[in-house]
C-alpha cells in the first residue's frame, strides 16, 4: 500500500467516512484528488482492509461509508512503526523567488501579495477547524489517546506554518518597499 492508504486508513479508523469526506478531511494536509481516493477504497475493500455499507440518497446514487477491518486495523499499527521517508517541498514560490533580480519590483510584491492572501485563507481555515474541533471534542484534544489527538497537533501546525509564512512575506514585502 502506498502512504495515502494509509492515509486514508487512519482516518476511516478514527470515523467511518463516504470517498467524499475522505477527500475534504485530507484537504488541508495532503495533495489527493477523487480520481485517486475512489480506485485505492475500491482496491483497499478487495483487499479486506476496508468494508463498506451502502447509505441510500434520493437526489444521487447510494453513498459508500467506508469503515476499518481488523486486516485494516493491523496494516496501519505496523505502518506507525516504520519510519517517515524525507518530507517533499515543492513550491512554485520558492523558484521564483531565486529570480526576483529578473523583475521590476512591483512585479515582485505582487507573488508576495497573493501568497499573503493565501496564508491568511489557509490561516482562517485552519484556526476555524481547530474550534470546531475543540468543541466536538469539549476542549481536549491534546489528550494522546483522543482519536483528535493527531488532527489536533496538525492544524496547530497549520496555524503555526501560516502566521511563519506571512510573516515572512511581510518581511520581504518590506525590503521591497525599502528598495522603492
Amino acid at each position: 500500500m502506498n502512504t495515502l492508504a494509509y492515509g486514508l486508513l487512519g482516518l476511516v479508523a478514527r470515523t467511518p467516512s463516504s470517498g467524499y469526506d475522505l477527500m475534504l478531511q485530507l484537504q488541508p494536509f495532503w495533495q489527493a484528488k477523487h480520481s485517486q481516493i475512489y480506485p485505492l477504497l475500491a482496491k483497499m475493500e478487495q483487499e479486506g482492509y476496508l468494508e463498506f455499507t451502502r447509505v441510500p440518497q434520493t437526489d444521487r446514487p447510494d453513498k459508500k461509508v467506508y469503515s476499518i477491518t481488523e486486516k485494516g486495523r493491523t496494516a496501519l499499527r505496523e505502518w506507525l512503526t516504520q519510519s517517515t521517508s524525507e518530507p517533499v517541498l515543492r513550491d512554485e514560490l520558492f523558484l521564483k523567488t531565486y529570480c526576483l533580480w529578473l523583475t521590476d519590483r512591483n512585479t515582485a510584491r505582487k507573488l508576495f501579495e497573493e501568497r499573503e492572501a493565501h496564508c491568511l485563507e489557509q490561516l482562517n481555515m485552519y484556526e476555524t477547524f481547530l474550534e470546531e474541533l475543540k468543541l466536538a471534542c469539549d476542549g481536549t484534544p491534546q489528550d494522546h489517546g483522543s482519536p483528535y489527538f493527531g488532527e489536533y497537533i496538525l492544524l496547530s501546525r497549520g496555524v503555526s506554518s501560516m502566521r511563519e509564512e506571512l510573516n515572512w512575506c511581510r518581511w520581504v514585502m518590506e525590503l521591497l518597499d525599502q528598495q522603492a
